[in-house]
């Protein structure tokens, strides 16, 4: 039979963490809603560990004295210390007295006089320190602190406010007109980024869940567009292939027709004068480009602007099973321009597509409720 832990005795207590939503998770299990925070910054690893492990936060918070009291009838009676439940070493009890903001008096000689302290409970750096922390990039903080609701959000208590900022980061991802379902698109992406292989699991979303039928087409110009697991697969899901010079339109009424093309080049955009000519002349007006969000950012953005450059309509994210932090996928997701169509969260060609793009890096980013 489980037994219920007793709330914890006032103080402040340090625990350090690894991301932003195990700081509020431990809050909310260890001290309550009432719980508040007083510092936060990061620790970076020392020595060799330096090399293989990454920052982590230092959070110090607080348990006030009258919600503890409430609850002192079920702990020892008498007892005024702060308890040891079980907590582990790295979350430990640094005072059993409620703090009190630094001045610039000696430390030698607290004052017993109440003062009447500032608000230091949930400031905007702290939030900001783990929204940073969660992977959020300047760009989007920065789309955050300067919206009308971000004051009102930095004063709510930290897992109150985390999950208001990851509601405010989906209305914002969401606010672009809603688009008809792809009928006839062109696959886009660099070398590597799985632009194949996003195909292959399109098509079987396509073909599995909405039951729809089609055929599939791959071109190439100057240079070579390797197939992989597209012939193979295709003809499992019983989707014709074809090689251009082909029909580019739907065979079926309501059916569909992709298009396989070769990679696209992120540096020079006269590389791309065949293929973006290609697609003018097809008049293919879907064009669906795929990233691999592994990549840096500096790969990224380069692949991102040469798919904004040949027309790209709606935005695919490949290997999310290799990226630990998804906050930078934001930055991307408020362009009105782009609509995200899936992320690609592992290897099957079957599954692994994640269609509610702005729900499931929130989940994976900050807390909901």
């Amino acid at each position: 039979m489980s037994t219920t832990m007793p709330p914890l005795a006032p103080g402040a207590y340090k625990f350090t963490v690894r991301s932003a939503e195990e700081a509020v998770a431990l809050i909310r299990e260890k001290l309550g809603p009432e719980a508040r925070v007083l510092s936060v910054r990061s620790v970076e690893p020392k020595g060799l560990r330096k090399l293989f492990s990454s920052p982590q936060l230092e959070v110090i918070a607080q348990i006030d004295a009258p919600a503890a009291e409430a609850a002192a009838p079920r702990l020892n009676q008498g007892v005024d210390e702060p308890v040891d439940q079980d907590l582990d070493e790295s979350f430990t009890a640094v005072s059993s007295e409620p703090a009190e903001p630094a001045t610039s008096a000696p430390a030698a000689e607290p004052s017993r006089t109440p003062l009447s302290r500032p608000d230091i409970r949930h400031t905007p750096v702290g939030i900001a320190d783990l929204l940073r922390r969660s992977g959020l990039t300047e760009t989007a903080l920065t789309r955050l602190q300067s919206g009308a609701h971000w004051p009102e959000i930095a004063r709510l208590p930290l897992h109150r406010a985390l999950a208001e900022t990851s509601r405010l980061l989906r209305e914002r991802a969401e606010a672009r007109p809603g688009r008809a379902p792809l009928s006839r698109a062109a696959f886009l992406g660099t070398a590597g980024v799985g632009r194949t292989t996003a195909l292959c699991k399109w098509l079987s979303t396509e073909v599995f869940r909405r039951a729809r039928i089609g055929h599939v087409v791959t071109i190439e110009f100057d240079r070579p567009n390797p197939l992989g697991p597209l012939p193979v697969f295709a003809e499992a899901l019983g989707v014709p292939l074809a090689h251009f010079p082909c029909e580019t339109q739907p065979a079926v009424p309501g059916g569909f027709v992709y298009f396989d093309l070769p990679s696209i080049s992120p540096r020079r955009a006269s590389d791309n004068k065949a293929l973006a000519e290609w697609l003018d002349r097809e008049a293919i007006e879907e064009r669906v480009l795929v990233l691999n969000a592994a990549y840096d950012r500096a790969a990224i953005r380069a692949a991102y602007a040469a798919g904004r450059d040949l027309g790209a309509t709606h935005l695919v994210f490949t290997h999310l099973d290799e990226v630990p932090q998804w906050g930078k996928l934001w930055d991307y997701l408020f362009d009105a321009e782009l609509e995200p169509l899936f992320l690609a969260t592992g290897p099957s060609l079957t599954g692994d597509c994640e269609e509610d793009v702005s729900g499931a890096i929130a989940r994976r980013t900050l807390p909901e409720n």
